[in-house]
């Protein structure tokens, strides 16, 4: 079988559908995360100058596009030559970053509202003060539920567990970057690795929730980073 690193961009899409491997995803990762990263940072210039944090949350995005309706954008992609696939994920990268600053504009204007979704803790505390007790309940028993989720996902290895539920809410809870998580030795993962992991994890929490409720497609990830950004 040849090595990962020696397969045809066609050929690692196919993989990476076809397993639950991590390292698959990670030699996807490492691939293709410059060019999306550099498609991110180029088409928002067109608006503004990015914050680091802005671009990791806009290269998430584009991660967390790929994992929708079952991969269905991997799994449309017909190569025309040889490595078109790079083409392909610049398209795709430029468009999601469009649609942000789009949907930052019309924020501004009053138009849209974003849905918060953040860590349980802060959560209680903000809701603490929400007179809408309604409103309050609904949001903590999801936010408990996505909680729920992410253990039964991770459930297995007990220290494999915690240290993905660590990553997971370091970036989801702290906002830190993917560079930030691995620089943590403890981890002992690489940038690349931490993304591999963020982004399998995205994989099963939607899957989860897409398996148990199919008429509803839950988009928690991208809600929770989009209405930070929008909201400062």
């Amino acid at each position: 079988m040849p090595r990962l690193t020696d397969l045809s961009s066609t050929a690692l899409i196919k993989t990476c559908l076809a397993s639950a491997d991590e390292r698959a995803w990670t030699e996807f990762i490492r691939r293709f995360h410059s060019v999306i990263a550099a498609t991110v940072l180029r088409t928002a210039r067109h608006y503004e100058e990015p914050t680091r944090s802005e671009q990791d949350d806009l290269i998430q995005d584009a991660y967390l596009k790929l994992c929708e309706n079952d991969f269905g954008l991997l799994r449309s992609f017909k190569p025309r030559q040889q490595d078109s696939f790079y083409g392909y994920m610049k398209v795709i990268t430029a468009n999601i970053v469009h649609d942000h600053y789009k949907s930052v504009k019309a924020v501004k204007r009053g138009s849209t509202l974003v849905e918060s979704i953040a860590e349980p803790e802060a959560v209680e505390r903000r809701l603490a003060t929400t007179p809408d007790s309604s409103e309050r309940v609904s949001q903590k028993i999801q936010l408990e539920q996505i909680d729920r989720v992410l253990l039964k996902v991770t459930a297995g290895n007990d220290k494999d567990q915690e240290k993905k539920r660590i990553i997971f809410w370091l970036r989801h809870r702290q906002g830190l970057t993917a560079g930030e998580i691995a620089s943590i030795p403890s981890l002992g993962l690489t940038t690349e690795g931490v993304e591999s992991v963020l982004l399998r994890l995205a994989v099963l929490i939607r899957n989860h929730f897409a398996e148990s409720n199919p008429h509803r497609e839950v988009k928690v990830l991208r809600r929770q980073n989009r209405s930070k950004r929008l909201g400062s």
